[in-house]
């Protein structure tokens, strides 16, 4: 079946909503399910044309909702019940990697929804969740208590330190997912959400959080980067982001020393930072 044919389908189920026949949506929801789980569809992708660079393929985004509406809670217990799961029988964990996928997952607890890719030589350590719609590429590490949420698109070779979070946008379905492009550094209980576009090279120091109303403080080109209205933040590649503070200056806040924390650019990537920020070749 053609993307065009199965795009029209998906459509118009979402638009029936849980009027849509459901034997009907399961089938074709399975079928869709597939296609992203092999990466031949995803919920953004590349697009030249694009100020981000991204768009968003909004029917894949409907598609997903389909499956959670067209679903009957089960029982999806393991071990004779001993860990106990209770879900809508359309998502189940992911199948059909194999060794010679080249994936690991690393035993201790990690899980991985169906619907997610994974490109060869993904590494994941324990625990982590990978969620449905989420596209991960080639060699990229998700660390310990890592979450890369719905839709989420990581590319290649990016390290996702312990516990960094990067977020899920379903809803609204025309919404940028969170992306992260190749060669980022995202530093461990780094948060990045609300579809925030981390362009390729850049480094999130540890405990940088990013949202899409966040302002970012450029000092290199002594700027401040905002979103534009319906746009997500854009991170500049090869930025080198830590966390900052900026100071209240009106009412009560100025009159009590407070200040909020906000993201700051301190420098461009360079040979030196290529050097502290390498990936671990040796656990490859």
């Amino acid at each position: 079946m053609s993307p065009t044919t199965l795009e029209q389908e998906i459509t118009a189920l979402f638009e029936q909503g849980s009027a849509a026949p459901k034997d009907a949506a399961r089938d074709v929801f399975h079928r869709f399910r597939v296609e992203l789980a092999s990466g031949r569809l995803r919920a953004a992708e590349p697009d030249a044309a694009s100020p981000t660079g991204w768009r968003v393929n909004v029917w894949v985004k409907q598609g997903i909702l389909v499956g959670f509406c067209c679903g009957d809670v089960v029982d999806m217990s393991i071990d004779g019940g001993k860990w106990s799961f209770f879900e809508k029988d359309t998502l189940p964990m992911k199948g059909g990697l194999t060794a010679a996928s080249g994936v690991r997952i690393v035993p201790g607890g990690s899980s991985v929804r169906g619907g997610a890719y994974l490109g060869a030589g993904v590494i994941c350590m324990p625990p982590m969740y990978i969620n449905i719609g989420a596209y991960v590429g080639e060699g990229t590490l998700v660390d310990s208590h890592a979450l890369v949420g719905s839709c989420a698109q990581i590319g290649k070779r990016v390290h996702l330190s312990a516990a960094a979070q990067i977020g899920g946008v379903i809803e609204p379905v025309g919404a940028m997912p969170v992306i992260v492009e190749d060669d980022v550094l995202v530093g461990g209980n780094c948060g990045v959400y609300e579809g925030t576009i981390v362009k390729s090279r850049a480094v999130l120091a540890s405990g940088t959080i990013i949202t899409g109303s966040t302002p970012l403080y450029d000092l290199p080109n002594e700027r401040i980067i905002t979103a534009e209205p319906g746009q997500p933040l854009v991170v500049p590649e090869g930025a080198v982001v830590v966390p900052g503070a900026r100071s209240v200056t009106v009412g009560a806040g100025k009159a009590w020393g407070l200040s909020l924390a906000t993201p700051v650019i301190v420098k461009y990537r360079d040979d030196k930072t290529d050097e502290r920020t390498e990936l671990e070749r040796w656990i490859r």
